[in-house]
């Protein structure tokens, strides 16, 4: 069956040696609009296309306000901020993800708490949630809830949309609505995953974008911080830039600020790519489903949409058998120029987050064992 997969894969993608896992694809205005910028020589953090990148943004995902930042990473840093995440706390994530989910959280002083995954959708599982906080948590009266065990302030909950499948969001946010707890979305994955009608990350009290080079809209490096909130968006822009107060020469900072602005020239970039992003979603949804064909048809299992939801599916992924396959599997395709990648190590094992609180995680470890990305790139 690994021999039908590879020569599968390969018809997909002809011409391509070795076949990318995901490619950055350039063909509109990219150069153009980088050229610009070099010949008015705004290629820092004044210029254009930084206010146009994040109109953009705002309109395709219907958000009310859009903050450009240099990664995903900073993103979210900063909207675990915005939501009140102190030194000391605890923030509920999942541990079947990238490793920058929980570094955020500890960037603010906090510690992750992880809670496992459902199956369907690789997000955070709604109902371990829910019994988790039903177990732990008690009603803090200065506002959120605390933990019984340990006596730390939970502040914040921030469920993934994992390779760009939406989470069961609109529970999400009914659970910790119940407990007062605010919630930041990590959408990094996701742009162009919608859940019942609305983009990712707009659900939340603040969700965040990543535009890395392996993402379907890529800046080089890049984030995006999301809100409806007049107040977050403001302050996001105050924190990201490095809590300068706007005067006509004076330099006066008045906290603690981060230089996290997006450069005008990746800005650029990105600006070129959204004019495209239609085509290179539909494309990567036309892929998808060939994949969904052919592996229905060789009974191997191809990770689809959640009900409810329209994926970008940034990634694509197999549940192979068990670990054995999986590495079977990866090995095989690799030896054949097909760059196949397992998912990421649970964060929770990692030797900095190894202390930190957790349920049973009997999905996520479970999933960590069989899951592989196969090449999702736009096809040409």
């Amino acid at each position: 069956m690994f021999e039908k997969t590879v020569a599968f894969i390969k018809s997909l993608y002809p011409g391509e040696v070795p076949v990318p896992l995901h490619a950055p694809r350039f063909g509109g205005n990219e150069k153009k609009y980088l050229l610009d910028c070099i010949d008015t020589t705004y290629v820092s953090y004044v210029g254009e296309y930084v206010g146009r990148f994040e109109a953009k943004i705002r309109e395709y995902t219907g958000a009310a306000h859009a903050v450009a930042v240099s990664s995903g990473t900073a993103a979210l840093h900063t909207a675990l901020m915005l939501a009140g995440v102190s030194p000391g706390d605890e923030v509920i994530t999942q541990p079947l993800t990238f490793v920058a989910t929980a570094n955020a959280i500890a960037y603010c002083g906090a510690r992750p708490v992880f809670v496992d995954v459902e199956q369907t959708t690789l997000g955070l599982d709604p109902d371990k949630l829910a019994d988790f906080l039903a177990a732990h948590a008690r009603p803090d009266p200065h506002g959120g809830c605390r933990d019984r065990t340990t006596g730390g302030r939970i502040a914040a909950c921030v469920p993934v949309h994992t390779f760009g499948h939406p989470a069961r969001i609109d529970r999400i946010l009914e659970i910790c609505g119940h407990y007062g707890l605010p919630v930041v979305e990590d959408a990094a994955e996701a742009l162009g995953s919608f859940y019942r009608g609305r983009h990712a990350g707009t659900f939340g009290e603040v969700g965040i974008l990543s535009f890395n080079g392996n993402k379907p809209v890529t800046t080089g490096g890049g984030g995006m911080i999301i809100t409806g909130s007049d107040t977050l968006a403001a302050r996001a822009k105050h924190l990201t830039t490095t809590a300068k107060r706007q005067h006509t020469w004076e330099f006066f900072h008045d906290e603690v600020g981060y230089n996290y602005r997006l450069p005008n020239i990746n800005a650029a970039v990105g600006c070129a790519q959204m004019e495209r992003f239609a085509g290179v979603r539909e494309n990567k949804r036309v892929t998808a489903e060939l994949y969904r064909r052919f592996f229905a048809a060789s009974g191997m299992e191809f990770v689809v949409e959640p009900a409810h939801a329209q994926s970008n599916y940034w990634l694509n992924a197999l549940v192979l058998k068990d670990r054995e396959e999986r590495d079977a599997f990866l090995a095989f395709s690799r030896g054949k120029g097909i760059q196949t990648r397992p998912v990421w190590s649970l964060v929770s094992d990692l030797p900095m987050y190894r202390h930190c609180r957790r349920d049973g995680l009997e999905t996520a470890r479970r999933l960590e064992g069989r899951l592989a990305n196969i090449p999702s790139s736009v096809r040409i």
